[in-house]
């Protein structure tokens, strides 16, 4: 049976809350051009109660060597679960690119994220 191909998975983590990260929308892009600068919107996901998404962000076979944005809508999802501040949020929408350079594997790009920092890693 052949391979169905790679595909692209991603969960968020509420680091200051100690709990997934549920109800945050996630935009999935493709990027083209020089810098990146032309984007085609793919999908618009949200977290389920367990900070993930209930398919992948991009399915399986789906995937092209690339690159590729997930833009997490943080600002929203820490307004509702952390309170709104006075003034502008410090972290809003929060873009991750990255690059596939084998279409064929599963390539996972967690969000862990507080108020007032973030960060990610190639996940498996």
């Amino acid at each position: 049976m052949a391979e169905p191909g790679g595909y692209v998975t991603t969960h968020v983590l509420d680091t200051a809350a100690g709990q997934p990260a549920s109800g945050m929308r996630i935009d999935v892009f493709r990027l083209a051009g020089p810098d990146g600068a032309s984007r085609e919107l793919l999908t618009s996901l949200t977290t389920n109660a367990d900070g993930r998404t209930d398919v992948p962000a991009i399915e399986a076979g789906h995937v092209s060597e690339g690159r590729f944005e997930l833009v997490f809508h943080a600002g929203a999802y820490l307004d509702q679960r952390h309170g709104t501040t006075d003034g502008a949020r410090f972290l809003d929408l929060i873009p991750i690119r990255f690059g596939v350079t084998d279409a064929a594997q599963h390539y996972h790009v967690p969000l862990l994220l507080s108020p007032y920092g973030y960060s990610t890693y190639r996940g498996s």
